[in-house]
């Protein structure tokens, strides 16, 4: 991608310098390289509940698209709510293409009301070790990921910090991007 280009993208990779830009209260959020799921689960003191807010097929934007190299344009869109009591912490858009749910992967994928995350750090289907992508953004209502998830989700805050992981599980992409409420604030972080 050209320089021009990214410039122009909301993203940015974490260690551009950006993560500098976010309130200091969100950046341990925004850096940590582990499974979110497990730092709210620690941060709250139990398990976190999931509200499917859709599973379905989707297309694709382009911003999407050119971490698969453009040559995904539609396939399985997952976008949830990580809730504590009821109330939403996190909103969590995922990608999952066809490829990266068939095969020994797609018993893994029926996750149902279960975190993504969970089958990600899992154990026994720990990530491949290449070098993941994580890129972070501060989006608002001109945004178009903003506004897909403003669909399923009303109350998404303007603007509001996100990051974006590119993930391989049996070296098949998944991309996850979470949105962090505001409500994730009331809870310390944990190491």
């Amino acid at each position: 991608m050209s320089h021009r280009g990214r410039l122009r993208s909301v993203w940015n990779r974490v260690d551009s310098g950006e993560l500098h830009q976010a309130p200091r209260e969100w950046q341990s959020w925004l850096s940590d390289t582990g499974s979110l799921t497990q730092k709210i689960e620690r941060a709250i003191g139990q398990k976190l509940e999931v509200l499917v807010l859709s599973d379905c097929r989707q297309n694709l934007n382009s911003d999407e698209s050119r971490y698969f190299h453009f040559k995904i344009k539609r396939c399985r869109v997952r976008e949830v709510l990580l809730c504590a009591n009821q109330v939403p912490l996190v909103m969590a858009h995922s990608i999952i293409p066809a490829a990266s749910s068939c095969g020994s992967n797609y018993p893994i994928l029926r996750l149902g009301k279960r975190p993504l995350g969970a089958v990600l750090f899992a154990k026994s289907h720990k990530q491949s070790q290449q070098k993941v992508i994580r890129e972070i953004a501060h989006l608002n209502k001109r945004n178009t990921l903003w506004k897909k998830c403003s669909k399923r989700y009303s109350d998404l805050p303007s603007p509001a910090w996100g990051r974006r992981t590119l993930y391989s599980l049996k070296s098949r992409p998944l991309l996850v991007t979470e949105v962090f409420l505001p409500n994730l604030l009331s809870y310390p972080t944990k190491p």
